[in-house]
């Protein structure tokens, strides 16, 4: 065996004996386990936050008054987005798309990484996204007299 191949197997080795050492130092959160009960992992989440984490998810905000640095630093829950607090005239899916995964990556980026909650104030529909489809609402649907039948 070549002085070549033994470097080869000696970064090989360094590289497994590495890996394996950062994975030996995770720590295990019982609450991100799927597997777990959900009991289980409601105790052990709530074990880990702090009073201001709690207090951070119990929050709904204005989503005018919310950005990744706001969700990053107060552990907002949820947002909640009113017609006068749309993203800007014409927006297109994308700008949604965005605006929402920019406010996401804040909550995922805090210490336990609990994800946020987006939520559209549109009793009638939403309509903000521009040229977007707007279906008919329950009202609208209720007073052409249709009923909605079950499959046989």
């Amino acid at each position: 065996m070549g002085v070549k191949n033994m470097w080869k197997i000696l970064v090989f080795l360094i590289m497994v004996i590495y890996c394996w050492a950062s994975m030996a130092e995770a720590e295990y959160f019982k609450y991100k386990d799927p597997k777990q009960p959900l009991g289980v992992r409601i105790k052990d989440l709530m074990k880990r936050m702090t009073l201001e984490e709690k207090i951070g998810q119990m929050t709904q905000a204005d989503r005018s008054v919310v950005s990744k640095e706001v969700m990053e630093k107060y552990f907002i829950g949820s947002i909640l987005n009113v017609p006068w607090t749309l993203p800007p005239k014409e927006a297109s899916p994308k700008t949604w798309v965005d605006m929402v995964n920019d406010l996401q990556s804040g909550s995922l980026s805090t210490r336990l990484g609990i994800p946020m909650i987006y939520g559209i104030d549109v009793g009638r529909g939403n309509n903000d996204v521009y040229k977007a489809t707007l279906f008919p609402h329950n009202v609208g649907l209720g007073v052409t007299r249709q009923v909605l039948q079950e499959p046989n």
